[in-house]
């Protein structure tokens, strides 16, 4: 049987924390992992060129035998995956699924905040997006949703900045910002696969009692849900326990700073073109 791993796709090193949250929770499938890391960041492209660029990966992912692939980047999924959902797999592949991972925390957000005031840290991209405000307000309406751009958090984690005392500065502005627009806040949903790694910066920051939301775990339980709903899904994925990288970087570039994400030095990867 050819294999027919989980793609998971992001435009840099961030994905990472969802990968490494799916295999922990789903450790028997096959995984294979695409950053477009020689063209990231996205969260300052538009709309048309991150459309473009995610559409070539996930074809990318397709031929290389995935079935289900994930956009592991909140870019992607707020400004590529509803066009690549409803206009190009009915063209491509019917029976292949491109999930995202906003729809998960969203859905998930409504048990976590008391005070019904939320907030999101994300790239510029994705706050300009409002796809967790949309998103949100589909399934929780009345909840208040106030977005703060971090353009500065992601070059902080993939400098290995993230822990330095340098990125106080960043983190406690922005932080800062938030808690003003809204002291209600009582959540903070992180919007970017990056953020976990910054996460004692946050707390540090964050006022007392405000939870502090990752992505990660709501969308390997969201994979876990969608494939028991999903048999016949399930049937078509292969399970060696295998993960497996392609970037469109360096290889050495991309394995030292996967390496940071996964806790893993042992990280192999095969170097591709997009395009």
């Amino acid at each position: 049987m050819p294999m027919s791993p989980i793609g998971i796709f992001d435009s840099g090193y961030g994905g990472l924390t969802i990968l490494r949250q799916i295999k922990a929770l789903l450790p028997q499938y096959d995984y294979l992992y695409l950053g477009d890391n020689a063209r990231a960041p996205y969260g300052s492209r538009s709309f048309e060129v991150v459309y473009e660029f995610t559409l070539q990966a996930v074809r990318h992912l397709f031929d290389r035998g995935c079935h289900l692939v994930i956009l592991g980047c909140n870019t992607a999924s707020a400004k590529a995956l509803r066009t690549i959902q409803q206009n190009d797999l009915p063209k491509i592949d019917s029976e292949r699924r491109v999930l995202g991972i906003i729809r998960p925390t969203t859905e998930a957000i409504g048990g976590l905040t008391q005070s019904r005031h939320v907030g999101v840290v994300a790239t510029p991209g994705t706050i300009r997006s409002k796809t967790y405000e949309m998103e949100i307000a589909k399934l929780h309406p009345d909840i208040t949703v106030t977005g703060e751009a971090c353009p500065m958090w992601v070059p902080l984690v993939e400098n290995s900045e993230y822990d330095s005392p340098g990125a106080d500065y960043f983190v406690e502005k922005r932080i800062g910002n938030l808690m003003r627009h809204d002291p209600e806040i009582d959540t903070i949903i992180l919007g970017c696969t990056h953020y976990p790694l910054l996460i004692n910066k946050i707390l540090k920051f964050a006022p007392r009692g405000v939870r502090i939301v990752s992505q990660g775990e709501y969308v390997a339980n969201s994979l876990k849900d969608y494939l028991e709903r999903h048999p016949q899904m399930q049937q078509r994925l292969t399970q060696g326990s295998s993960t497996h990288f392609l970037t469109t970087e360096e290889v050495t570039t991309f394995c030292q700073n996967a390496s940071i994400f996964l806790g893993d030095s042992s990280i192999e990867a095969e170097r591709i073109t997009l395009g």
